[in-house]
């Protein structure tokens, strides 16, 4: 099969989207399958690289935000049709919502990754007011987006259950769950080091790691709120911040005074797992993650994770694994104070196992396998 996808928000900062792409291209053409994604660019291009063909089509910057978009869908539909793909795989609930139907035109199975749940996210991005058709709840406007893309795609893959229910709700069958998975080897407690451990930590005794985007819907600011309230108890913690993006500023005044390190965005993969692998406790805040890969690198790097309530992790995240806490500083310090508790070796192999429940191996061969089904029906039909 040829399996084309295409993106929005692709780029070198983007994280999980990016990442999930680029091992589902590897486990693609490792089952003797082509891979091609489209996504944006600053001009257009074809690139080859370890996970498939890559062609950018120009886009433009979402400002504020280090990401950028492809504003009408005529250059990728000009792609896909000198591509002709078996399969086509979208990621975006924005401008290119509508290939699904230019797919079925045209004789195409296609399916919608949903990488966020659309009612969070007009809670998180905009005030209840500006949404003209539902001053106290996003829900209306959201199952009315959401019923469309129903419509337009044979199938939408979520990768929670938390992340399914606005779909199943509207139409219960169309939607196949599918998590996503980890880099075992990349992420492992192995690259435990010694020297970044006395470097972050000094004479402290318990090492904090937040990694992830410095952006309004991974609430940065309750690790520093964390850490404030470890140090007030006399713990002495420290934090590392890996990441980036508009709400630096306000979290480094935030953590002014408190032992909180920034790194910036960590290009390299293996730095952040050696980062993950000498950490004690990873803290995940983020209140609408639908996933949240960061998560699950952590602990397949041995690492417990504190996790909000809110989100999805409440279903990656076991008792073994980490604790789940409700959005309050406090509930967030004894969370991390109970896991710090617990023997070293025991907690960092439950993470680990928990983790290796995950391969991306398993989740490419599901896709395989959707794909193929869906074939099935299209030629049944």
């Amino acid at each position: 099969m040829r399996i084309v996808h295409v993106a929005n928000f692709y780029g070198p900062r983007s994280g999980g989207l990016r990442t999930t792409m680029h091992e589902l291209g590897r486990g693609y053409r490792e089952a003797g399958h082509e891979f091609v994604m489209i996504v944006p660019g600053t001009r257009s291009a074809v690139e080859q690289t370890p996970y498939g063909m890559r062609i950018r089509v120009p886009g433009l910057p979402l400002v504020g935000t280090g990401y950028s978009f492809i504003p009408t869908e005529i250059g990728v539909r000009r792609a896909l049709a000198e591509l002709e793909p078996d399969r086509i795989e979208v990621s975006d609930r924005l401008t290119l919502r509508r290939l699904g139907v230019w797919a079925r035109k045209h004789g195409i199975p296609a399916v919608m990754f949903s990488h966020e749940k659309l009612s969070d996210w007009i809670l998180q991005m905009a005030a209840p007011a500006a949404v003209p058709s539902a001053p106290d709840s996003p829900q209306p406007i959201a199952d009315l987006l959401n019923a469309a893309s129903l419509r337009n795609y044979d199938r939408i893959v979520c990768t929670t259950a938390y992340a399914a229910e606005e779909f199943e709700r509207l139409l219960p069958g169309q939607v196949t769950r599918i998590p996503l998975g980890v880099d075992l080897e990349t992420f492992t407690p192995l690259r435990y080091s010694p020297e970044l451990r006395r470097r972050h930590l000094g004479d402290g005794s318990l090492l904090l790691v937040h990694a992830g985007r410095l952006s309004p819907e991974k609430a940065p600011t309750r690790s520093v709120d964390t850490l404030r309230e470890l140090r007030a108890r006399g713990v002495d913690a420290r934090l590392v911040v890996a990441g980036d993006g508009p709400l630096r500023a306000r979290v480094e005044r935030a953590a002014a005074g408190l032992p909180v390190h920034f790194t910036g965005f960590l290009s390299g993969r293996r730095e952040l797992a050696e980062l993950f692998a000498t950490a004690d406790v990873a803290l995940n805040p983020g209140p609408i993650e639908t996933f949240c890969l960061s998560a699950l690198e952590a602990l397949a790097s041995g690492t417990p994770v504190v996790a909000a309530t809110t989100s999805a992790l409440p279903e990656l995240v076991t008792p073994d694994a980490g604790e789940i806490a409700e959005p309050d500083a406090r509930a967030w310090a004894d969370a991390v104070t109970r896991i710090a508790a617990r023997p070293v070796e025991d907690r960092r192999e439950k993470a680990r196992f928990r983790a290796a429940q995950y391969p991306w191996s398993e989740t490419v061969r599901r896709m395989l396998e959707l794909h193929e089904s869906l074939g099935e029906a299209a030629l049944a039909s």
